[in-house]
């Protein structure tokens, strides 16, 4: 058996065949109850009750989605593309610090869609085997290069790497998730005036 993670090969004449209408009605129905189970009971919900819920067996969702993070990459695959375009969009804001917060401010709220999920995304920068890592790494770029353009421009101290900052962001996050009248923009600014230069 051709391992999983070993790319299907395929000759010019073939080509993937559309999805079976009943296939594509059991993916839709899938996908719109996990959305409803993530929001409700965070991201550790029982894939057995998603599929349930879909009018499906577990075998089905796992044919469409084998793991979570798979299910979690469809749902939110749209959005990550969005937040990354818009971090690349914002490299030629005239404030280098303004852009880094609006990105960040985006990213952190979108980090709290559901429960668990900033510990799901950081969890994911780190294991490359993982299906939400392309979108996290796109999106983690982003993020990247635009604090790396608001230290090159003096405002945000330069002692703060990559992983640090996105450490910090995703405490923000996490915080936010388990004191939600806690505003975002109210933990960001106090996060931000630590990181301006000595």
């Amino acid at each position: 058996m051709t391992p999983v993670d070993e790319p299907v090969r395929e000759d010019a004449r073939t080509t993937a065949r559309p999805m079976r209408a009943d296939a594509r009605r059991n993916r839709e129905r899938l996908l719109a109850e996990a959305r409803a189970a993530f929001l409700e009971q965070g991201t550790e919900t029982s894939l057995e009750h998603i599929a349930s819920r879909a009018g499906v067996g577990i075998g089905t969702l796992y044919r469409h989605f084998p793991t979570r993070e798979a299910l979690l990459e469809a749902l939110l695959r749209d959005r990550f593309d969005e937040l990354a375009a818009a971090g690349r969009a914002l490299l030629d804001h005239r404030c280098a610090r303004t852009a880094l917060f609006a990105w960040t401010r985006d990213f952190a709220e979108s980090s709290t869609t559901y429960q668990g999920l900033a510990h799901s995304l950081m969890t994911t920068l780190l294991d490359e085997s993982s299906a939400l890592h392309a979108s996290c790494s796109s999106l983690r770029d982003a993020g990247l290069a635009l604090l790396a353009r608001a230290q090159d421009s003096g405002e945000i101290r330069d002692d703060v790497d990559g992983t640090e900052f996105l450490t910090l962001v995703f405490g923000v996050a996490s915080a936010h998730e388990h004191a939600p009248d806690t505003a975002v923009d109210r933990l960001l600014t106090v996060l931000f005036d630590g990181l301006r230069p000595r």
